[in-house]
């Protein structure tokens, strides 16, 4: 059922958002919005770290169900993604080139140039930690859990360990249990903010890690604080649309790795319930299903309004992501 489910919600995304580049043969990338403005169907508007989770999300359903036109897609992908990036891999944010990085580890691909780039943002000031992006003053957890994932899978544990320790110690709420958003490194305020993503990353860091006591610790503070009703919290479009897509990522990857018990069981329910969700609020449109940026509530039936979420690229990655992470389990 969940890999039919997944299926559908690739299809649609396919459908909707996969178009040439510049309408070069052989090229393939994701327009940003459905249905598409004219600066999404030229990809003058794309987004680094939105394509990154699109290549993700087709090697999860490759590996769900292999097919050679996939894997031709993917290699498309690739290549066609750094065509427009103006032939490089560069990009000023470290939290987009982990995630770049940790999706073309997943090919296969070397991931030398990402694990340099994202040792250069590390510095000591702080207490440690990598740079949200160049030239600025914040560290995050957007930037260092999935940077600490990326080392770890790559060897690098001790830089791993650095950088899980430096979330540990800077940004988890004792309270809670919670990982915030990141710190302002030159006033040395916290930003507090709670959002689905850092608990991700940083769940998927313990677990790359073997650090199982936080892992579930983090896990029972989701389960208490980032899922009314059972069912993983939406932030709305933008950015924001693949949060809880992550977060169900790496709950998923917590059933496997973890020891039977109850946070194991809890992530399972979390993910479960979340595509139940998702599934069932979806609408029927061009190509497949719709999905809504909050699962708890049914997404909009076309045609959509101007502006609404449900339009964003990143809202259609983020079910698409749970619905993979479901049909893991």
């Amino acid at each position: 059922m969940h890999s039919d489910w997944a299926a559908a919600a690739e299809r649609a995304i396919v459908t909707r958002h996969l178009r040439r580049v510049w309408g070069l043969p052989g090229t393939l990338l994701a327009r940003s919005g459905w249905p598409a403005a004219p600066g999404h169907r030229l990809h003058v508007h794309w987004n680094y770290w939105w394509q990154a989770h699109l290549l993700d999300c087709l090697t999860d359903a490759q590996l769900r169900d292999p097919t050679p036109a996939r894997a031709a897609a993917i290699d498309r992908f690739v290549s066609s993604m750094r065509l427009r990036n103006r032939g490089s891999w560069r990009n000023d944010y470290y939290d987009d080139l982990a995630w770049l990085g940790l999706a073309l580890q997943r090919t296969g691909r070397d991931v030398g140039f990402f694990l340099g780039e994202l040792r250069s943002g590390w510095t000591t000031e702080g207490g440690g930690g990598i740079w949200w992006r160049r030239g600025d003053r914040f560290k995050n957890a957007p930037s260092n859990g999935p940077a600490a994932i990326l080392f770890a899978r790559a060897g690098d544990v001790e830089r791993a360990r650095e950088l899980l320790d430096w979330m540990e110690k800077t940004l988890v709420d004792p309270d809670t249990g919670l990982v915030w958003d990141g710190l302002r490194v030159d006033s040395g305020d916290l930003v507090q903010e709670i959002y689905t993503y850092c608990q991700g990353v940083f769940l998927g860091a313990c677990l790359e890690m073997s650090e199982l006591d936080q892992a579930a610790r983090t896990i029972r503070a989701v389960a208490a604080n980032c899922a009314p009703g059972g069912v993983l919290r939406g932030q709305g479009g933008g950015d924001g649309g693949l949060f809880a897509g992550i977060l169900a990522r790496y709950l998923a990857l917590a059933v496997h790795r973890l020891p039977p018990g109850p946070e194991p069981d809890a992530a399972r329910d979390l993910v479960l319930a979340s595509a139940e969700a998702a599934w069932t609020g979806a609408a029927d449109a061009y190509g497949g299903p719709l999905f809504s940026p909050e699962w708890s509530e049914p997404a909009p039936t076309p045609p959509l309004p101007k502006d609404h979420p449900a339009r964003d690229l990143s809202v259609q990655l983020g079910a698409w992501m749970l619905l993979e992470a479901a049909a893991t389990l």
